[in-house]
């Protein structure tokens, strides 16, 4: 039976005559495609869609108020909903014992500079392939800032006994430019909708390398940061259709690292994207192709783990 946050805009019979089905179009263009969506979004967000008026935006908003009411839930419920939660592999079983995998229902922060990030993104794209505790394995969005080569997935494929053709198809791939990133969050809004439970994982490679060249200097700091709020808070929302938000981010020189700090690089998008990712990995790099990789989780202590990069991707590292 289909929750009511989940049912479709159209489900809702205030919005049923002729002239709000065009509106009801209006908001699936822009990823809104739940009455759970509307809710999420605010009354100026629903203002700036072209075609919609304050008028409309508050007949929308009442009609999804009658279908949802907001309030509380005890944690038992909610604990409830969790049970759904899967983990995706990362192809090394020591990196994995750090929580199991990469969670769904949540944001996924890797940071590093020549740590196998990439590595790490193509080795998860095997999230299509059945896994523990009842995973049935799913497709992969995977939204490219850096000019990766898809083409790895073949070797990673070869690893996994799997057919090449079959786990290219299986990953949709898109090349973002500048702020049509955020365009295309709004596709994958709507693909998570419309084929629910198919996809299992969202991979941004990486988040912010494109905000380094449309804004650049302290002057655009602050436009900066609200932009990647709301860009971090839509991936939120669509981490809310149980799947896992994988992102990965760019490293910079710290000026106010002091002379004896054994790393004087931390990774940029400052705070608001340290609290909007649920769990961070810090990745550095050890003795060949060794790495190391210290997670930060609000569930679980700080912790180490080893893995190594190979011709199949992430694998277990070799003492």
């Amino acid at each position: 039976m289909k929750v009511v946050e989940d049912q479709v805009v159209e489900d809702d019979t205030c919005l049923q005559d002729d002239e709000n089905v065009a509106d009801i179009k209006k908001l699936k263009s822009v990823g809104i495609c739940t009455v759970k969506g509307i809710q999420m979004t605010t009354r100026k967000a629903l203002c700036n869609i072209k075609g919609l008026s304050e008028a409309k935006v508050e007949k929308i908003k009442e009609a999804a108020g009658k279908m949802l009411s907001v309030g509380f839930q005890t944690a038992f419920e909610y604990s409830a909903k969790r049970k759904h939660v899967f983990h995706i592999t990362t192809g090394s079983q020591e990196f994995k014992l750090l929580g199991g995998g990469i969670e769904s229902m949540a944001i996924t922060e890797a940071f590093g500079f020549r740590t196998g990030k990439t590595q790490l993104s193509h080795t998860l794209c095997t999230a299509q392939l059945p896994g523990e505790d009842g995973y049935s394995g799913g497709k992969v969005i995977f939204i490219d800032t850096e000019h990766t080569r898809p083409d790895r997935l073949r070797d990673i494929a070869d690893r996994f006994n799997v057919d090449h053709d079959a786990v290219l198809d299986n990953v949709l791939y898109a090349r973002a430019y500048t702020e049509h990133q955020m365009e295309l969050l709004d596709f994958v809004a709507a693909k998570f909708h419309e084929e629910g439970g198919v996809f299992k994982l969202l991979i941004i490679d990486s988040i912010m390398a494109l905000f380094r060249v449309d804004f650049s200097g302290r002057g655009e700091l602050a436009e900066r940061q609200q932009k990647l709020a709301q860009m971090l808070s839509r991936l939120q929302k669509i981490s809310e259709y149980n799947v896992a938000v994988f992102i990965t981010n760019q490293m910079t020189a710290d000026p106010g690292a002091g002379m004896f700090q054994a790393d004087p690089k931390k990774p940029i998008g400052g705070h608001i994207l340290a609290h909007a990712s649920t769990t961070r990995i810090s990745l550095r790099k050890g003795r060949g192709e060794m790495r190391i990789a210290k997670i930060f989780d609000p569930d679980m202590p700080e912790n180490e783990a080893t893995f190594a990069i190979s011709g199949g991707g992430v694998t277990d590292a070799k003492e």
